[in-house]
């Protein structure tokens, strides 16, 4: 496959990076992060204005906002409601997230279950009202909507008529909570084998966007390693030259480049609802996961005393690495759904 975005594609991405640069540099970054929210409030209605939030966005629009926000973290819930929510949300539910007016969120994992996208749950509504509590949700104290997994469907609740608990995370700009539904109103979106498959979706879309995260992530974790390998030195050199620290970025940089095709070929699978992208997303997230951990482990180790300090952002990208890798289960569960797709 000959693949590469479009003239108008680079450009979104690159006004995307100037922006998200502008507004968070690592300072501000640390101190939305240590904050009592971790979420920056006032930027849903810039990401509105700017277009970001609008439904007509092709998957592959969205695919260089994702890896900009994995370059530069974004403390809104922008995955959770572009990746998660938007796809099993009505088209004018839809209208109200591109005005800047709604943030939603996903709601599947529950206490004492399996806590993958695609497992069963206990949840159940009936009568228009939903019960049940769910764990782990990501962004859920920042939603206004959510988008619940129950037993037999899809449905959507306000955040309002929830009782919602934050919880804090390794990663303080990705906050999760737990979510108790008591005979809450719930408005049916998705039912029997339709919502499992709109569910399956769901799961391959927010994969291929942790991927393009991860891809981000470990993309800014090599710039700063290589940035402080030229401008460090030791015994009057850089200490780029020595190789202690040279194979540590060419292996980071090896990897990425592995990371960034498949999560690029998951993009397009998805942007083209092509048969493989089940494969595709599963592959995608795996390897990219693993990819951003590795490259900021090597980054701190290349920054040597400094990288382990409070104060260098780089913990808080290793962070955000740790959490794509482990959401909705390690690289190995995904590795052995590829391997049960060529082999069983």
């Amino acid at each position: 496959m000959d693949f590469a975005f479009s003239e108008e594609q680079e450009q979104l991405r690159g006004f995307a990076r100037e922006f998200l640069a502008s507004r968070y540099d690592d300072a501000r970054l640390a101190t939305i992060a240590d904050s009592a929210t971790g979420v920056d409030d006032d930027v849903w209605p810039r990401l509105a204005e700017m277009g970001w939030l609008d439904a007509e966005l092709t998957f592959l629009d969205q695919a260089v906002l994702f890896e900009e926000t994995g370059f530069r973290p974004l403390p809104a819930p922008y995955l959770s409601t572009v990746a998660l929510a938007a796809p099993a949300l009505d088209a004018e539910t839809g209208k109200r997230i591109a005005a800047g007016s709604l943030k939603a969120t996903l709601a599947w994992a529950e206490p004492g279950r399996p806590q993958g996208l695609l497992d069963p749950v206990g949840a159940s509504a009936s009568g228009g009202r939903l019960t049940g509590t769910k764990v782990l949700v990501p962004d859920g104290a920042s939603a206004d909507l959510f988008v619940v997994v129950a037993a037999d469907g899809l449905y959507a609740v306000d955040a309002a008529d929830a009782d919602v608990t934050a919880h804090a995370t390794i990663d303080g700009t990705r906050r999760v909570a737990d979510v108790r539904f008591d005979g809450a109103p719930a408005r049916a979106l998705a039912s029997g084998e339709e919502a499992r498959a709109l569910l399956g979706r769901i799961r391959d879309r927010a994969y291929a966007a942790l991927a393009l995260e991860g891809v981000g992530v470990a993309q800014r974790a090599l710039d700063l390693l290589v940035a402080y390998a030229k401008e460090r030195e030791q015994f009057g050199k850089p200490i780029g030259v020595y190789q202690a620290v040279s194979h540590k970025a060419s292996n980071v940089y090896v990897q990425l480049q592995e990371a960034r095709s498949l999560a690029y070929w998951a993009a397009w699978c998805v942007s083209a609802d092509d048969e493989m992208a089940r494969q595709a997303c599963l592959a995608a997230k795996a390897l990219a996961g693993s990819a951003a951990v590795f490259a900021c482990e090597n980054a701190i180790q290349g920054h040597g005393g400094i990288g382990f300090t409070w104060e260098h952002v780089l913990h808080r990208y290793y962070k955000r690495a740790q959490w794509l890798a482990a959401f909705d289960g390690p690289a190995r569960s995904q590795r052995a759904e590829v391997a049960a797709f060529l082999l069983d």
